[in-house]
């Protein structure tokens, strides 16, 4: 009888917390619906094209790497330079740079090789070396894999017309490799990464943190927050900026374009150290909003509440609601909001993916070490130590 008390017990408490799983994906699917509403406003898009400097700071090739990089040449956009930044002259990546010069031979394209080290993220450290290259007063930044529409530019500097916006940040959707890890990861950010940037914007009444996959921000904005000499000891730059943009005291606003990151073909030790990482990252930054994060896995939630309750009709009606919303919420973010069609095809794989999620989340609170392109570091309130 104790055995089944204390069943009972934890079958109320999963249900709980699966409860409040519901409840963030109703915010989540509010929050897709607005969006989608104000994406496709057109009276809402403007015409301000000002000149921009895209800074791709690199460190090796990836998978569709050049393709990429093409995508950023074919812009139907008045006037842009490209600047990549290396870290050193043997970098696999600057025969890339040499093949798309050759390929578009009147676009303003530079190489900056940035062999002075200021910090420990080397990523920030070369965007601080290639600013000094920077012709415009409007900067773009956006990671080496990034591949993006011929009316990218258009859309991610139009907002720019407000003054008050400092910078602007675009979603992503991501190219799965061949492994089943990839494609795991690949609906970790179409359902849970792109669904919390959404709900954010709904409980935060905006945005208050950029994303990789894009950065474009005003010059003297950048300027007022010590252009990059802030983040070159942090983990996490693109959150971070973000948040000084913000705390400068201008407005972040989210592109009416979605760009498309490629992943390579990872296995389950490499996906899920990416994984620890990112989780890390944010329990670092936001403790307490991490904490709540619990609740988005409703589905694992749900079928241990199920599991717990000896699968009694109210814990399986729980279960049928909770699943209902969930395959409606990931459809929604791989359909309209993404156009992620291969994530579409996957969303059998959503139950697999959110019980990883879980895994993660727990893993992510013991340690504070993470794993970043080779190297370990100690990470503490956003700042990178690295180990020997």
């Amino acid at each position: 009888m104790q055995h089944f008390a204390i069943l009972r017990i934890f079958s109320y408490l999963f249900a709980a917390i699966a409860a409040g799983g519901v409840a963030y994906l109703l915010i989540s699917i509010f929050g897709i619906v607005r969006w989608l509403r104000v994406r496709n406003n057109p009276t809402a898009d403007g015409e301000f094209a000002p000149a921009v400097s895209i800074l791709k700071p690199l460190c090796g090739t990836d998978r569709n790497m050049y393709e990429g990089f093409r995508s950023h040449c074919l812009q139907n956009y008045p006037k842009f330079e490209i600047i990549f930044g290396v870290n050193n002259e043997s970098d696999d990546a600057i025969a890339e740079v040499e093949r798309l010069r050759q390929e578009f031979p009147t676009h303003d394209i530079k190489l900056v090789v940035c062999p002075n080290v200021l910090g420990t993220n080397r990523k920030v450290s070369n965007l601080q070396h290639m600013m000094e290259h920077a012709r415009y007063d409007f900067v773009l930044i956006n990671d080496s894999d990034i591949h993006v529409e011929p009316d990218y530019l258009s859309r991610v500097m139009a907002p720019f017309a407000n003054p008050q916006v400092g910078l602007v940040t675009a979603m992503y959707r991501a190219n799965a490799g061949r492994t089943l890890a990839s494609q795991v990861e690949s609906l970790t950010v179409a359902t849970d990464f792109v669904g919390g940037v959404l709900s954010a914007l709904v409980v935060e009444g905006g945005l208050h943190f950029a994303m990789g996959s894009t950065m474009a921000v005003r010059r003297e904005a950048l300027a007022k927050i010590g252009n990059f000499s802030a983040l070159l000891n942090k983990l996490a730059d693109d959150y971070e900026l973000g948040v000084l943009i913000t705390e400068a005291g201008y407005e972040l606003q989210l592109a009416k374009t979605v760009v498309e990151t490629t992943l390579p073909d990872y296995g389950w030790r490499g996906m899920l150290a990416h994984q620890v990482r990112w989780a890390r990252t944010i329990r670092d930054k936001r403790k307490g909003g991490y904490l709540g994060v619990i609740t988005t896995f409703g589905l694992p939630w749900a079928v241990l509440c199920a599991v717990c309750a000896t699968v009694a009709a109210w814990s399986l009606a729980l279960l049928a609601l909770v699943f209902v919303l969930r395959m409606v919420h990931a459809a929604a973010l791989c359909g309209p909001v993404l156009g992620d069609r291969e994530s579409l095809r996957r969303l059998w794989l959503v139950p697999l993916r959110d019980f990883v999620g879980l895994g993660v989340w727990f893993t992510s609170w013991f340690g504070s070490t993470v794993s970043w392109r080779g190297e370990k570091f100690r990470l503490h309130n956003g700042t990178l130590t690295r180990l020997s």
